[in-house]
């Protein structure tokens, strides 16, 4: 099979169990399609192909006694933020770049324990601190669909290596839309899972924007990784019991309310975004939905204000003191993050914190109503690859100073406990890909998969439509 580095987990474990494949022959066209595009992407961080053909015979022989894991012999991809002992976690930073973890978070453990091998991890801007992912340690990570743009960020080697075919299942983590970002640059699927529900490590645990999700190429997939990570554990006092999983066959959506936003309200959507997601709402509709326009009474700079004081009050001091011979090390975007946090006074937590209940009230009370929202996944397709946010932004032919503008996933990092798919929904005449936010009632992660999985089946973006990038 040419188009072997493509085949979907959930079709290459049944394949491992019938013997009509071997996850040695998966793992070697993963790794031969890895040689062969890594020089134009650069998706990853460090490589362990020798480790990982060891542990694919291993597999192989686990499926042939009847020992076979959940993931037994899948590659998977983890984002480089995400310690794995003994490995590299340099979190893209100069500052850091000899780091070595000393142990593995414990979400990562469980895929490696379900039987996954850990071929790679993949790349991010320092610090994961960008919608798009470039840093002087890696270099840039270029989008498989258009090198000229970037595949998002700051999970963008992830959703890079997935669009490419150099991983079958990736990692990502988002604090402000990291997962759902890429997810829609490249054309993939990532879901930001409601606080709690995969544990984190300490002290990010505590930060409720935070999450660690599954990214993958279906909405399937996306399920069968999140099954692995997701559940409580010891280590996380913020980790939800008790663990939740997501159905092999999920229900139709026929009969089912929908709330459609196309700007939330608040932002200005790119006419290419806007048009795909029209399309995405007719899909849903054919599905059998009741899907109702909506409008939320949200403001923008309440959102990015509410997002600055969270950010200036835990990721900007989670960095420590930098002094001046540090800094110059650092990306240009951590040195205007690191100023623009310096600026947060601790008063304006409370400050913050009343904004985010401003800003979930319309929303909990929408989803009284309705069984999900959709809306786009970002304002534009695609940022260029080597994009600073002082670069600032362009949308229909109008400049915006202010990156945070687009950051259409911003207001779900402050309604945590919202669970969101991002999913395919179109391609915009850059030739990127273009992405469809699903958004959950807090904690109702299955109905946001139905509704994925009811769309992917109107839309196989990978499947029936067949893309694939020209690499």
């Amino acid at each position: 099979m040419t188009d072997l580095h493509y085949i979907t987990a959930v079709d290459a474990l049944e394949r491992f169990g019938a013997g009509a494949l071997s996850p040695v022959d998966l793992l070697t066209a993963v790794i031969e399609r890895a040689q062969k595009v890594e020089p134009a992407i650069n998706a990853f961080a460090a490589t362990y192909y020798d480790q990982a053909l060891e542990q694919a015979r291993l597999a192989e022989k686990r499926w042939a006694d009847g020992t076979a894991r959940p993931l037994e012999g899948i590659p998977v991809a983890v984002k480089e933020e995400a310690p794995i002992a003994g490995k590299p976690n340099t979190l893209g930073s100069m500052l850091l770049k000899d780091t070595v973890a000393e142990q593995t978070a414990a979400f990562v453990q469980r895929v490696i324990d379900a039987g996954a091998i850990v071929h790679a991890q993949t790349t991010t801007p320092e610090f994961s601190s960008a919608p798009v992912t470039w840093s002087e340690l890696w270099g840039v990570t270029r989008n498989p669909w258009n090198p000229a743009f970037s595949p998002g960020g700051s999970s963008g080697g992830s959703a890079a290596a997935l669009a490419a075919g150099t991983t079958t299942l990736a990692t990502g983590s988002d604090i402000g839309g990291s997962i759902r970002i890429p997810s829609s640059f490249c054309g993939v699927t990532g879901f930001k899972p409601p606080y709690g529900r995969v544990p984190e490590v300490e002290i990010f645990n505590l930060d409720h924007y935070c999450h660690e999700g599954p990214m993958a190429r279906t909405v399937a997939d996306c399920a069968l990784l999140e099954n692995v990570i997701a559940g409580p554990h010891p280590s996380d006092v913020a980790s939800i019991r008790p663990k939740l999983s997501i159905p092999g066959d999920l229900e139709p959506i026929a009969g089912m309310r929908i709330a459609f936003s196309p700007d939330l309200g608040c932002y200005d959507v790119d006419a290419d975004v806007a048009a795909a997601t029209s399309a995405a709402v007719e899909r849903l509709r054919s599905a059998g939905a009741v899907v109702d326009e909506v409008a939320l009474p949200w403001s923008r700079e309440e959102i990015k204000r509410a997002a600055r004081i969270h950010f200036g009050s835990i990721m900007g001091p989670s960095m420590g003191e930098v002094d001046d011979d540090a800094r110059a090390r650092l990306t240009s975007y951590v040195r205007n993050l690191l100023a623009e946090t310096e600026t947060i006074p601790k008063a304006a937590l409370i400050e913050g914190l009343a904004l985010e209940g401003r800003i979930y009230a319309p929303l909990g009370v929408l989803l009284e109503r309705y069984d999900a929202l959709v809306c786009p996944s970002f304002a534009v397709p695609a940022l260029p690859a080597e994009w600073e946010p002082v670069d600032g932004v362009t949308i229909n032919g109008e400049k915006s100073g202010d990156w945070l503008d687009v950051l259409m996933t911003l207001p779900f990092n402050i309604a945590s406990r919202c669970p969101v798919l991002s999913v395919p929904s179109g391609m915009s005449e850059l030739g990127i890909p273009v992405g469809l936010a699903v958004v959950g009632r807090t904690f109702d992660d299955v109905t946001a998969f139905r509704v994925a999985a009811a769309h992917e089946r109107e839309f196989d973006w990978w499947g029936s439509v067949g893309n694939r990038p020209p690499l």
